[in-house]
């Protein structure tokens, strides 16, 4: 027999880990904005070696961490 107790209690622990993941996944966007402000800097200040790594590690973090398609670095024009 199941202690109804015991459902709301994960229930509870659910949504607080469903919370805590959304500031995490809220921040790395965040993370990721301001890298693309500095792509967007370096290569407007003649940088674009710089830029175009930047733009590689970040189009790897879109794919394999936060498991979303690329997008158009700002040097790209997209």
């Amino acid at each position: 027999m199941t202690d109804r107790s015991d459902d709301v209690v994960d229930d509870s622990d659910y949504r607080k880990l469903q919370q805590e993941a959304d500031r995490y996944r809220q921040a790395a966007q965040d993370a990721l904005e301001q890298l693309d402000w500095c792509i967007g800097y370096l290569h407007g200040s003649r940088k674009g070696s710089i830029a175009a790594a930047l733009g590689r590690n970040r189009a790897h973090i879109r794919k394999s961490l936060l498991h979303e398609s690329e997008e158009p670095t700002p040097t790209t024009g997209g």
